[in-house]
């Protein structure tokens, strides 16, 4: 394989100036832990911005060259920039959006253009180092454009994208203007991985609904690409939590932690000062806990530690503000000489005194109110070893609540629900505490941030080489000109062309997909050709295709074989019935009833529920409910239920496209036979066919058809080609 390209907007090291020098600080974060155990072999490339705005071009290209030899490439953004891009459209549109704080999101125009354009700006520092053969791998909602962009001036090359904060419901996305924008950004990855099966469902959810792109298992095809959808909790560095290697002089810090641990039984609660982490909840919980348990005061702190963030934000000087007040009313009220109910911190930690903290702490209160995945849980839970006792309170609305079970979930706005859980939380027996730790912990050593990084890469490979393997299926020009070619030079030609999906592409409303002059008169020049048989196999009713294609002369095949028109008349396949439509018409009637929007449609000898206007979510439910009623209604009666784009088919057993094309395959010793299709149906041509056929399936989904092209356009070309041939 070839290497792989990180993209993230920070990169693992930092710049910071001191008295005029810069100095450069590495990050021990998970991101690059997790990335930095990918297979040594693989050379890894890394960009990103570093932390600092640098404005002489002379410094720029000074660390450009530092920062070359560790195969990392600097971003370099200006003060406006990072005011529009990074603190504007991404920390005030992006994140409060996408943690269901819609009163939070800012609608400015001027901050989107500049997020497109340093989206663009990564983009370019990317196309600058990519190889052929690279794998590039986007990180977050900082660089949701990054794949889009790059896809357009790469089409062949492989990316992923991994989004490591929530991705809303459809119902809360869709009121972004720039939503479409967006979700096209990231289509254009081969890969898109979330914390949570939530965060995917709600995202395969907007593609169909704002893009009209539907999935199978996960699986969309875009723009003739296979793109893999799917989960990838992400873990953390267990052994460096499990084991840590801290100081055997402990500071006096860390010692003090230890032994107010020994004095009461401490409460932990960590986070970043932001509206999404439930801090003012929380302690409001707390308090009411204090007012219900009064045997507890003085017995147990609640250890309140916030790490600064966004101090110049309304939002965040507000909450800061409402935190201090909290904090301030309830030590006054139930503080003591010698107990503060709650200790109070408004900064961050050293890790040896994080690492004292979570072992020191008889409970984590963690309960934000949407959080992408929330690593401190997990950290707090790593640190439990040997003997030490421990309880985890996690909010329900945390991503790591799906691997974390055996905590105590709790809804973070029920103040009653996390009451009553600090309550269980101090009178849970230790050995059930150890049991529910150690379940933890065997989950997360094995799912580490290793097994992340590593987990998202390998799919990615598996990714790549679908894609690739279905290229060389591709009709290429190559195989059109030889196909051409051989039509040319054929005393005998027979063309088997499907009809919608084929020719034409799909419609709300099967009376809207009609044939263009263009594609009339193109069939009609190949029909006149000596020793040409053009055939039209549809499931189409005959009334239909006799009107687009009667007049031309061609040979149709209507109702995937149960009629056969010769050029001047239709003729029946003698085996057919139609006597068992009154018993499945009420059924598909009562169907349409509960499903507005969907229809009925009535062929000679097949009816066909559509549900093309309806939604996409609904449409397969019904198809669930109705399958077995189906086949109960037809057991007794040679038919088949079969399950199309969007329509569900009864008709007689027997008939199909395969069959219908074997009448023609022994009328002559054909020396060129072309065939084209879009579905399964179309396969049973396929395989009716001999080996040497030119058989071309649209689409990329699996076939038996030799090639495959992308679209119902590349079809029209080969048409178009015949007839000038």
């Amino acid at each position: 394989m070839g290497r792989i390209i990180i993209v993230s907007n920070r990169l693992p090291i930092t710049i910071d100036r001191k008295q005029g020098e810069l100095i450069y600080h590495p990050s021990a974060g998970g991101l690059a832990t997790g990335l930095g155990s990918l297979d040594q072999n693989t050379e890894k490339l890394w960009i990103g911005w570093p932390g600092k705005v640098v404005e002489s071009e002379k410094e720029q290209d000074l660390i450009t060259e530092q920062f070359k030899k560790d195969g990392m490439f600097p971003v370099f953004l200006s003060n406006k920039e990072i005011e529009l891009f990074y603190e504007g459209f991404s920390n005030k549109t992006i994140w409060p959006h996408f943690h269901y704080f819609t009163q939070y999101t800012a609608y400015d125009d001027e901050s989107w253009e500049v997020y497109k354009s340093v989206n663009e700006k990564f983009a370019r520092v990317v196309a600058s180092q990519i190889w052929p053969d690279d794998m590039v791998w986007v990180h977050d909602y900082q660089l949701m454009l990054v794949p889009g962009i790059l896809r357009r001036h790469f089409p062949d090359i492989s990316i992923g994208f991994f989004l490591h904060i929530p991705f809303p419901s459809y119902e809360i996305f869709r009121t972004l203007p720039w939503r479409k924008d967006l979700l096209n950004g990231v289509l254009g990855a081969d890969q898109i991985g979330f914390h949570t099966f939530g965060y995917m469902r709600h995202f395969l959810s907007a593609a169909y609904r704002i893009s009209g792109i539907e999935h199978s298992f996960g699986k969309l095809i875009v723009e003739g690409r296979s793109v893999n959808v799917d989960v990838f909790p992400m873990g953390i560095d267990y052994e460096k939590y499990a084991f840590p290697n801290v100081e055997d002089s402990e500071s006096e810090e860390v010692q003090f932690i230890k032994n107010y641990g020994q004095k009461r039984k401490l409460i932990l609660s960590i986070d970043r000062l932001d509206y999404s982490k439930g801090i003012p909840e929380r302690i409001r919980a707390y308090e009411l806990f204090l007012e219900r348990n009064p045997e507890y005061r003085g017995i147990v702190t609640l250890m309140l530690v916030v790490v600064p963030s966004r101090a110049n934000v309304d939002q965040y000087r507000s909450l800061k503000v409402e935190i201090d007040k909290l904090v301030g009313r309830i030590n006054g009220t139930y503080g003591t000489f010698n107990w503060i109910p709650i200790r109070y911190y408004y900064r961050s930690f050293a890790f040896e005194s994080l690492v004292a903290m979570y072992q020191a702490a008889h409970i984590a209160l963690i309960t934000p109110l949407r959080d992408g995945m929330n690593l401190v849980a997990k950290e707090y839970v790593a640190t439990k070893q040997g003997d030490k006792p421990g309880v985890l309170i996690l909010s329900e609305m945390a991503g790591a609540a799906n691997e974390l079970t055996e905590a105590i979930i709790i809804n973070p706005k029920d103040q009653n629900d996390i009451e009553q859980a600090l309550l269980k939380a101090l009178e849970t027996p230790h050995e059930v505490q150890r049991k529910a730790l150690e379940e933890m912990q065997r989950r997360l050593q094995k799912y580490n941030v290793k097994h992340w990084a590593n987990n998202f890469i390998k799919q990615q490979m598996e990714v790549k080489k679908f894609n690739q393997d279905r290229q060389t299926k591709l009709l290429s020009l190559e195989n059109k000109t030889e196909m051409l070619e051989s039509y040319k030079k054929s005393k005998s030609s027979l063309i088997l062309l499907d009809y919608d999906g084929t020719l034409v592409g799909f419609k709300s409303k099967p009376e809207d997909a009609f044939p263009d002059e263009e594609l009339v008169k193109q069939i009609s020049e190949i029909h006149k050709r000596p020793n040409t048989t053009v055939v039209i196999i549809s499931g189409r009713d005959r009334y239909t295709l006799e009107k687009w294609f009667g007049a031309v002369g061609i040979e149709i095949v209507s109702e995937h074989g149960v009629w056969l028109w010769d050029g001047t008349k239709w003729n029946r396949n003698e085996s057919v019935i139609d006597t068992w439509k009154p018993t499945v018409m009420p059924f598909l009637e009562d169907l349409v009833e509960r499903t507005p929007g969907s229809f009925i449609e009535e062929k000679d000898y097949t009816l066909a529920w559509h549900y093309r206007q309806i939604d996409n979510d609904l449409g397969v439910n019904r198809v669930r409910e109705i399958r077995d009623e189906l086949i109960y209604l037809t057991s007794n009666h040679d038919l088949q239920v079969l399950e199309g784009n969007k329509v569900v088919e009864i008709r007689n057993a027997g008939v199909n496209k395969g069959k219908a094309a074997g009448l023609w395959l022994g009328k002559k010793n054909w020396d060129f036979i072309m065939a084209v299709g879009d579905d399964h149906t179309d396969e049973d041509t396929f395989l009716a066919l001999p080996p040497e056929a030119y058989t071309i399936k649209v689409g990329l989904n699996k076939t038996s058809a030799r090639f495959k092209v992308k679209f119902v356009e590349d079809v029209r070309s080969i048409v178009k080609s015949l007839a000038e041939s």
